[in-house]
């Protein structure tokens, strides 16, 4: 008679997700994840089969948490002004690293590493990029000081934001003084400033 499980599966894969989040694919040994999971290497190997899995698993779980919720903020029809929206998605990285969150995101440091070398990884992350350029294009859409904008530049803007926005979460993790950070958000307002 087979043992029955002796962890709850989406609470490892939460556990997990924090270690990659904070030490990246390449650098997360299977020890860091045994401890941070509180597996034994048995028991990681039966749920999740290998590594690569559990990292697919564990991105999977994060765009449903972090870029989803990024992605409703900026479609969220109770803030009237898709610029309003953009600005919020951006300021909450700035909240979030003020109240000492240096993680950045784990999408980001997944396409900046290695682990995005695999066809697999890169498809997931790609996913979730594309979520949220498509998020960054809806609020555009929805802003009333670019309502001039053609599909075509309200997509090559979209572009642009969401290169600020990696930009600005990779430096989250950097741990640099939280002006050049905000320095990062004004940016964006002047761009979208200029675009108008």
């Amino acid at each position: 008679m087979a043992r029955p499980r002796e962890f709850e599966t989406d609470d490892a894969i939460e556990r997990a997700m924090q270690v990659f989040w904070q030490r990246g694919y390449k650098d997360a040994s299977l020890p860091d994840l045994l401890e941070g999971m509180g597996l034994t290497r048995g028991s990681l190997y039966k749920a999740f089969k290998d590594k690569k899995n559990l990292f697919l698993l564990v991105l999977n779980r994060y765009e449903t948490a972090q870029v989803d919720t990024a992605v409703e903020i900026l479609k969220d029809q109770n803030v009237p002004d898709g610029k309003d929206r953009i600005l919020a998605v951006f300021k909450s990285v700035l909240t979030a690293v003020n109240n000492g969150d240096h993680r950045g995101c784990l999408l980001c440091t997944a396409t900046g590493s290695a682990a995005a070398d695999d066809p697999d990884i890169a498809k997931v992350v790609k996913s979730g990029l594309t979520k949220m350029q498509h998020g960054f294009e809806v609020a555009l859409a929805e802003s009333s000081s670019l309502v001039g904008l053609d599909t075509a530049k309200r997509n090559e803007l979209a572009k642009i934001l969401l290169t600020q926005y990696i930009g600005l979460r990779m430096l989250a993790r950097s741990r640099l003084p939280l002006g050049i950070l905000e320095n990062s958000t004004s940016a964006v307002n002047d761009i979208l400033a200029r675009a108008a």
